[in-house]
């Protein structure tokens, strides 16, 4: 089904004049279309918003990780604590460094990375820890910290859903080691696609600014120096184009009108299906804030989210489940034969979240067909 089909798809990118015309601006002056000022700019106004020392722009949310990896010489014989509840980009940038994922349990209020699973799997060669935090929430990412802490690992917090969201009053990206960003065309934050990681380490800072850009050091514009660069390693071309960057700065800021919009129409939905004792709505730690990247129910079993996730589509509402586990992958499966029991919340929870629409400018038409459209599935419905 084509997205203009859908009475409701899963999300819509919000935009307004001020990304079309800074776009303008940059496909007018002809020049600077990579390299351009406005990726500078862009990290730096990220940065600020995040509250970090540094922050460095790449062309996606997984390329960051895989840079992530590199600037902590994680390779060959390292395991990375992680979950399987994510996107399958976590755990294959494991195996971009020829390291191994080494899958956690997860808890059920943010279906973060759960404590105790996370102490059970530490071993002599664990080198780091990948928490995600799932949908716009934080997991328990000051706890994690403190146990990587203990045991002198790397913490590079998967935040890439969660870009504006808080734990106790500090911003998501401002805590762990390294955290990255995505800004692919579902997040809250888009550019179409994009990436960044935000760290206080010059150190890492510097070592990733040459991983992204061929190794290459370059004190002025690479296009704009009629001398040799200096080439230090091995580095890939993992640039942020200047029109993406300059996407990335409009969208910045309107981000908290974005997210303040995003929990509104959230907290309307939620009011309605709180009604409904099949569902839980979604829950966020206490001290903690939800952004809504994703609006994710959990049902009581998989047969009943499978059906209402089938009865929506006959409605022409998207709706699609956010996340099948890693493990139960085809490649991950076949690696990790013996995973799936050591994982009960994991393949629970799988079994039960449904992610339904859920974007800043969504009618009240569309919220309501929604809503009316659950209570009508269970009305009808005997389990």
């Amino acid at each position: 089904m084509k997205n203009e089909d859908w009475k409701i798809p899963l999300y819509k990118i919000y935009t307004d004049d001020e990304d079309l015309n800074l776009i303008t601006k940059i496909i007018k002056r002809g020049n600077n279309w990579a390299l351009g000022p406005e990726i500078q700019e862009f990290e730096n106004e990220l940065g600020k918003y995040i509250g970090v020392d540094h922050c460095l722009t790449l062309n996606s949310g997984t390329s960051a990780l895989h840079a992530s990896l590199l600037s902590e010489n994680i390779g060959r014989g390292d395991n990375i604590i992680m979950p399987s509840f994510t996107f399958i980009a976590t755990a294959n940038s494991a195996f971009f460094v020829d390291a191994e994922p080494n899958f956690a349990d997860i808890e059920d209020t943010t279906f973060g990375l759960d404590i105790n699973s996370i102490k059970s799997k530490i071993n002599k060669n664990t080198k780091a820890i990948i928490p995600v935090d799932i949908g716009g929430t934080s997991s328990d990412i000051l706890k994690i910290n403190e146990i990587a802490q203990e045991n002198n690992l790397v913490v590079i917090e998967d935040a890439a859903e969660s870009l504006g969201s808080t734990i106790n009053n500090k911003k998501i990206g401002s805590i762990s080691d390294i955290s990255v960003f995505s800004f692919c065309g579902n997040k809250v934050l888009t550019t179409g696609e994009g990436g960044a990681i935000a760290t206080n380490s010059k150190k890492i800072y510097e070592k990733i600014k040459l991983i992204r850009s061929h190794g290459r050091q370059d004190n002025i514009n690479y296009f704009d120096n009629p001398e040799e660069s200096q080439y230090l390693g091995i580095g890939y071309n993992w640039r942020m184009s200047t029109m993406t960057a300059a996407l990335g700065l409009t969208q910045l800021k309107k981000l908290d009108k974005i997210i303040k919009m995003r929990q509104q129409n959230a907290k309307f939905i939620s009011s309605k299906l709180d009604n409904i004792k099949e569902i839980s709505t979604p829950k966020t730690l206490e001290n903690a804030n939800h952004i809504f990247q994703m609006y994710t129910i959990k049902l009581k079993n998989k047969n009943i989210r499978d059906r209402l996730h089938k009865f929506l589509l006959n409605k022409k509402i998207f709706s699609k489940v956010y996340f099948s586990p890693i493990h139960k992958t085809n490649f991950y499966k076949n690696k990790f034969s013996n995973i799936d029991k050591k994982l009960p919340v994991t393949n629970l929870i799988s079994d039960q979240v449904l992610t339904l629409p859920l974007y800043p400018n969504m009618t009240n038409e569309e919220k309501n067909y929604l809503v009316n459209s659950i209570s009508e599935f269970f009305e009808q419905t005997n389990f």
